[in-house]
């Protein structure tokens, strides 16, 4: 395993960590002051400061993107939603070129307004299936400008709302379906925070290899949580065993950024200096 303690040039910080307190903006600008070399930012923070602006900061502060967020949301009641998603993945896949990100994380969505609390229907396979196509015609248009897709796999918890592809056994199963020549145009996001808890993390991890991981994100499970969402840890204060698992993430051919992604009231309630300060830290002792 590569040694994390002597400095943080494998730290990416996933934007939604401090976005409560700042822009995108100043968000890169704190990041370049520490020496944080990587980020991951998501497409309403880059909207929110201008795709151009953002694309040229990156440039004159040398940070690159371990990955952007977020493609997916797939499902829809019917066929102008579902060609209304695959519209706005293919933005997403050019704004992702844009900012020369590695791969686009893509949380595939669910029941259709499950997320507003009024389920369109309770067909979840039906929901897969939606995710399946989507998925594969993003894919067409990804391979024409070289930009990989990370499918993420989200906790069972947020299976009706959020993302009906659950393990990464589900996420791989997909992969091999639509990209079975291992090309690395398709693959994974491994958040430890969704799939910690997987009897068969570390067997799929090492199923995925190198052509299939892309990425990694790194927090924390508290006990009890608060908040379903919003109650993410700092690494070291759970019950996740993050360097086990970085280990299986490397012994399987990763060799790219831990990335820190925290949703979380409470640490979006401090000074976002003290936040990316604990993640440094954080990064060198526990991930």
């Amino acid at each position: 395993m590569r040694d994390f303690s002597r400095g943080h040039e494998w730290l990416s910080i996933n934007t939604a960590t401090v976005r409560k307190q700042w822009r995108l903006d100043r968000i890169i600008e704190e990041c370049a002051r520490r020496g944080i070399r990587a980020i991951s930012p998501w497409r309403d923070q880059v909207a929110a400061v201008g795709l151009a602006a953002v694309a040229q900061q990156l440039r004159e502060t040398g940070i690159t993107l371990s990955g952007y967020c977020r493609g997916g949301f797939y499902p829809a009641a019917d066929a102008a939603g579902l060609a209304a998603a695959l519209d706005d993945n293919r933005r997403a896949v050019d704004e992702a070129c844009t900012l020369k990100a590695p791969c686009l994380v893509l949380v595939v969505g669910s029941l259709p307004g499950a997320l507003d609390g009024k389920p369109v229907h309770r067909d979840i396979a039906r929901a897969r299936a939606e995710v399946h196509d989507g998925i594969a015609a993003t894919l067409e248009y990804a391979c024409k400008v070289a930009m990989p897709l990370a499918i993420e796999p989200l906790h069972p918890m947020q299976a009706a709302e959020r993302a009906c592809i659950n393990t990464l056994e589900q996420a791989l199963d997909v992969c091999d379906a639509l990209d079975p020549a291992r090309s690395g145009a398709l693959g994974v996001a491994v958040d430890l925070y969704h799939v910690w808890w997987d009897p068969k993390l570390a067997q799929q991890i090492a199923r995925a290899g190198r052509e299939r991981l892309l990425g990694f994100h790194v927090c924390d499970w508290l006990t009890p949580t608060r908040d379903l969402l919003n109650d993410r840890g700092m690494m070291g204060d759970g019950v996740i065993e993050i360097r086990q698992a970085r280990g299986w993430m490397e012994a399987s051919g990763y060799a790219g950024h831990a990335e820190v992604e925290i949703f979380s009231n409470d640490w979006w309630s401090r000074p976002a200096e003290q936040v990316l300060d604990t993640c440094i830290a954080r990064h060198r002792s526990v991930v």
